[in-house]
């Protein structure tokens, strides 16, 4: 039976609240997107830097998980979208850039390898233990079987790249599902990993849109049948006889929506305001989940510097100010045909917990940024442009437990009537990931619709 149309307000118009809206438009609800800054897209955003057009947020979506390619399909993108022209990374350690052996998530698939590469000091005594019954941090798991080195300079710059988070805190089973499902013998369970790897017909990790990631949510929009309204911060939410009333605009200039439904996509912290009183265990447990925030310092530089593959990583361990850098130009077609002879590095700074560094003025990060590039690749020539860009509160942590503070979040939220939520602080931070949780809230709704009719 097809859902009969609904009024259904989108409280926040990042990917995950556009990907939600999308589809209840297309299934015929009224939908209105309210989103309190001046722009959607929440961190998929284009930028000029040196008159070139670059990501300033996310540059690339997993190519392995259906919803990113399955969205920019039916927004009519799929036929303007690209593979990076390289996938070969480094890690930046020991005095120079160092080929990633074979690993899964971090852990390698071939210790000669992973020695050869001079990433580690010496081959790690590698163990069989047990896999546990509970929940416990990536750090801890890899620790036991594979020694803190394999830890410091191989799994933590990983997951510094994806969470800025550090691998101490975060939860194996939210972040490293692949790490747990190789078993007791870590080295053994990444060998027959790539094995497998290795009888498959070879397909892309990654994609975008040609343009940009940040092309994306315009694009969504364009295609929605759905309204935006930016500069619509909402105030307060309250269940109604038929449905719900929200609060929206300044203080001074407050004015009432009523819907049928809601759908929250805001960051957890605006979540946890608003579902305070509707799903008071929800909020709860929403306020506890921290946010590490991240810049990108994003440099055109002259022809003279022309780098090998996609960019590198940074252990922590090596205190460097950037966590990382990836040579767009050299990894992007789009990137390489903007930038007309010139080189593009964007550099990521920023981890949980690192306010200070964050805090120097644009000038400095500039200066820092430039200064660990030319340590790793041994000149950056001449710095036509540069350009800061800080994401405050960009990244949810998930801590050891986290997926019980889902679970109980989406319980809360699925007793009341005509209330879902998605983005990036439940099922995982990447873009695919992410449109997923909007998808299955607007999904959601139209079944409890359906059912109800």
């Amino acid at each position: 039976m097809t859902p009969t149309p609904r009024t259904v307000a989108v409280i926040g118009g990042g990917i995950a609240g556009l990907a939600a809206a999308h589809d209840l438009a297309v299934a015929g609800c009224a939908v209105t997107v309210l989103e309190t800054t001046d722009r959607v897209g929440g961190k998929l955003r284009m930028g000029e830097v040196g008159g070139v057009s670059v990501d300033l947020g996310a540059e690339s979506i997993l190519a392995r998980r259906p919803e990113g390619l399955d969205l920019v399909r039916d927004v009519g993108l799929s036929a303007s979208t690209e593979n990076p022209r390289t996938l070969s990374a480094s890690i930046w350690t020991h005095g120079g850039l160092r080929t990633m052996p074979p690993s899964v998530m971090g852990v390698p698939a071939d210790l000669a390898a992973l020695v050869a590469s001079g990433i580690v000091s010496r081959s790690p005594a590698a163990r069989a233990v047990p896999v546990p019954d509970h929940d416990v941090s990536v750090a801890s798991f890899v620790e036991q079987r594979l020694g803190r080195e394999v830890v410091d300079r191989m799994i933590e710059p990983l997951l510094g790249g994806v969470y800025a988070g550090h691998a101490d805190r975060l939860s194996l089973r939210a972040t490293a599902p692949q790490v747990e499902a190789l078993g007791p013998d870590l080295v053994a369970g990444a060998a027959a990993t790539w094995a497998e790897r290795a009888d498959r017909p070879l397909s892309p990790v990654f994609f975008a849109p040609t343009g940009g990631v940040g092309t994306l949510p315009e694009a969504i929009v364009a295609a929605g049948r759905f309204d935006v309204r930016t500069g619509a911060t909402v105030r307060a939410v309250e269940r109604t006889v038929d449905g719900w009333r929200l609060t929206i605009g300044p203080t001074t200039a407050m004015e009432a929506l009523e819907v049928e439904a809601i759908v929250v996509a805001t960051p957890a912290p605006a979540a946890a305001r608003l579902l305070h009183d509707v799903a008071p265990r929800a909020a709860f447990a929403l306020a506890g989940i921290e946010y590490a925030s991240v810049g990108i310092v994003t440099f055109v530089l002259d022809g003279a510097f022309e780098p090998e593959g996609s960019g590198f990583l940074v252990p922590a361990v090596d205190g460097t100010a950037i966590k990382g850098a990836t040579f767009s130009s050299s990894k992007w077609q789009w990137s390489r045909d903007a930038a007309a002879g010139r080189t593009l590095v964007r550099t990521s700074i920023g981890r949980a917990g690192e306010t200070l560094l964050l805090q120097h003025d644009d000038t400095t990060l500039i200066d820092l940024a430039r200064a660990d590039l030319a340590a790793a690749t041994g000149s950056v020539g001449h710095v036509v442009d540069a350009l800061v860009h800080r994401w405050g509160g960009a990244l949810p942590q998930y801590d050891v437990g986290n997926l019980d503070v889902v679970d109980t979040i989406e319980r809360d939220v699925a007793s009341v009537e005509g209330l879902e939520i998605c983005g990036a602080a439940y099922r995982g931070v990447g873009i695919p990931a992410t449109i997923g949780t909007g998808r299955a809230a607007a999904a959601r709704l139209l079944a409890r619709e359906t059912m109800d009719a």
